[in-house]
């Protein structure tokens, strides 16, 4: 996965609390067999009005917000199925951060697992944030991962992370790439097992 240090971009807010895996990517999206292009997908519902159109209110599908690298949203994101489909189709969109209140636990770490930065402010933060992105979609933020500061004009936050999350990040460190930094300690150690075991590799 890619490495994450810095993010600079507009926000897309979506004002909404509790939103679950099944709304951010829809079951009968799953059957897919691949990893990407689940973009499209997004929200599929939300997107949509009864009828079956575009709803041009919502926010991704207004022109001012298509080029957003971050969202910003309500508490208790990503609640629901452990679905990964969710952050898969979050980043193929083009987000690279979502920042909220809370996260639901397995949701967050399957953000953290592809390289999508999921970040926890205080409702009041994510609220500032938030409206500012509606009165100002052309409001650019910047997050530094290494210090963990998220910066806006007249508006500065600090956020908390994992040390060992922060460095598979700032690395690109999937959990494959987890496992190949200790490749010379995996070849050492089957150097080492008796002949008559199987092999592993």
């Amino acid at each position: 996965m890619n490495a994450v240090e810095k993010i600079t971009g507009t926000m897309a807010p979506l004002a909404r609390a509790n939103v679950d895996t099944d709304q951010i990517m829809p079951k009968q999206f799953l059957k897919r067999v691949e990893r990407t292009g689940y973009g499209e997908y997004l929200f599929w519902d939300w997107r949509r009005t009864a009828d079956g159109e575009m709803d041009p209110t919502f926010v991704l599908n207004r022109p001012e917000y298509q080029e957003a690298k971050i969202l910003v949203t309500g508490p208790n994101f990503g609640s629901g199925s452990s679905r990964e489909h969710a952050p898969w189709g979050i980043q193929d969109w083009g987000f690279e951060a979502v920042i909220a209140p809370s996260f639901a636990d397995i949701f967050f770490n399957n953000c953290t697992k592809i390289g999508l930065l999921p970040i926890v402010l205080t409702e009041k933060e994510c609220a500032y944030l938030i409206e500012l992105a509606e009165h100002e979609p052309d409001a650019r933020i910047s997050i530094d991962l290494s210090n963990q500061t998220v910066i806006a004009e007249s508006f500065e936050a600090a956020f908390d992370i994992d040390p060992f999350v922060k460095h598979r990040l700032l690395n690109g460190l999937d959990d494959i790439g987890i496992t190949l930094g200790y490749s010379n300690a995996i070849a050492a150690f089957e150097e080492k097992r008796p002949s008559y075991k199987p092999v592993t590799s």
